[in-house]
C-alpha cells in the first residue's frame, strides 16, 4: 500500500490537474518543479553561512552554493567535513533553489558543510555535460578545500535520482583517474538512476500512477542522451561498469512505488558483490522524490535522518 500521506499528495495532484512532466516543454517543467517546492518542502534551515561559488569547468564556470551550518568550523586550521551534492530532476529540471531545503537539513543535522552543484542540463547541454561538470566541480573543491575551510580528507558525494546517478559516476571517475586527492569517504545514493536501458521490472510495475512515470523517464532520457548506443556507457549507466570494487562506502535508499526501485537495489547488490561496503534500505510505501517533501511526507525526515547518520559515521562530523 502507498503511504497514506503520499496517496493524499498523488490524489491532490490529480484533483488540481497538475500536468505530467512529459507533456511540458523543458522550460515549463522547470517552472513547475521550482514552484512545487513551496507546497511540499519545509522552509530551508538557517545557516551560519550561505555562499555562492564558481568552479572552472570544461565549458565554462559551474555555479556552486556552500551551506555551512551553525557550529561547523570555518577555520582553516580545523576544516569541516563536506558533502558535495548533485540535485535530482532527470538531468533536465532542478537547480540550486529546488534542493536548498534538503541541503540545509543535511548540513544542519549532520554538522557537515554541504556544497550543491548547479551542473549543465539537457536538452541544451546533453550527455556528458552534466558528468563533466560534476567531476570538474568535485575536483576543484578537493583542490580548493583548504582555502574554503573544508577537509578534503573528509569528503562525501551524494544526490537524489539523476543526482544519485551523478554521485555514483563521480565516485567511479575519481577512483579510476586519481589526481592525488584523498579518496572520497561516502556515496549517498538516494533512489539513483543506474541503468538507462530501463529494463528493471519496477519500470513496468511502477511505471504509471506514482508521480514519476515511465513516460516521464523516457522524456528525461531523450533530452539528456542523444542515441541508444550511449545507454551502455557507464557514465550514463554506472550499473554497467565492469569494476565496482574499491569504491567509497555507499548508502543506497529507494522507494517501493518508484520505477527506479529495482535498479537501485541492483546497484547496491552489485557494489556488495564487488566488495564495496554498501547499506541498502527501501522505503516500501513511498514514491519517487519523497525525501525532498518533508512538509507533507513524514518519512522524508526519517530518510534524511539515515543520511545524517551515514555522514556522521563516515565523515566523523558531530552535528
Amino acid at each position: 500500500m502507498v503511504d497514506p500521506q503520499a496517496r493524499a499528495l498523488l490524489d491532490l495532484m490529480v484533483a488540481k490537474g497538475i500536468p505530467p512532466t512529459h507533456t511540458l516543454t523543458p522550460e515549463q517543467a522547470r517552472i513547475f518543479y521550482r514552484d512545487r517546492r513551496f507546497t511540499t518542502q519545509p522552509e530551508p534551515r538557517a545557516m551560519a553561512e550561505i555562499r555562492n561559488l564558481s568552479a572552472p569547468g570544461p565549458h565554462g564556470d559551474i555555479p556552486l552554493r556552500l551551506y555551512r551550518p551553525k557550529g561547523a568550523s570555518s577555520s582553516l586550521a580545523t576544516p569541516a567535513p563536506v558533502l558535495v551534492y548533485y540535485h535530482g530532476g532527470g538531468w533536465v529540471i532542478g537547480d540550486l533553489d529546488t534542493h536548498e531545503s534538503l541541503c540545509t537539513q543535511l548540513a544542519d543535522d549532520s554538522g557537515c558543510v554541504v556544497v550543491a552543484v548547479d551542473y549543465r542540463m539537457g536538452p541544451e547541454h546533453r550527455f556528458p555535460s552534466a558528468v563533466d561538470d560534476c567531476i570538474a566541480a568535485t575536483r576543484w573543491l578537493q583542490a580548493q578545500a583548504g582555502t574554503l575551510g573544508l577537509d578534503a580528507a573528509r569528503m562525501a558525494v551524494g544526490g537524489d535520482s539523476a543526482g544519485g546517478n551523478l554521485a555514483a559516476v563521480v565516485s567511479l571517475a575519481l577512483r579510476d583517474v586519481p589526481d592525488g586527492a584523498p579518496p572520497l569517504k561516502l556515496q549517498l545514493l538516494i533512489y539513483p538512476a543506474t541503468d538507462m536501458r530501463m529494463t528493471a521490472p519496477s519500470h513496468t510495475s511502477n511505471g504509471q500512477g506514482y508521480m514519476l512515470t515511465r513516460d516521464t523517464i523516457t522524456y528525461f532520457r531523450s533530452h539528456y542522451i542523444d542515441e541508444p548506443a550511449l545507454y551502455d556507457d557507464w557514465r550514463c549507466s554506472p550499473l554497467l561498469h565492469a569494476d565496482l570494487s574499491k569504491l567509497p562506502p555507499a548508502l543506497v535508499l529507494t522507494a517501493g512505488f518508484d520505477p527506479l526501485r529495482d535498479e537501485g537495489l541492483q546497484y547496491a547488490d552489485a557494489l556488495s558483490k564487488a566488495g564495496t561496503p554498501c547499506q541498502y534500505l527501501c522505503f516500501e510505501r513511498q514514491i519517487h522524490g519523497f525525501i525532498t517533501m518533508g512538509r507533507v511526507l513524514a518519512e522524508a525526515h526519517t530518510a534524511i535522518g539515515l543520511c545524517v547518520l551515514a555522514l556522521k559515521r563516515e565523515l566523523g562530523s558531530s552535528g
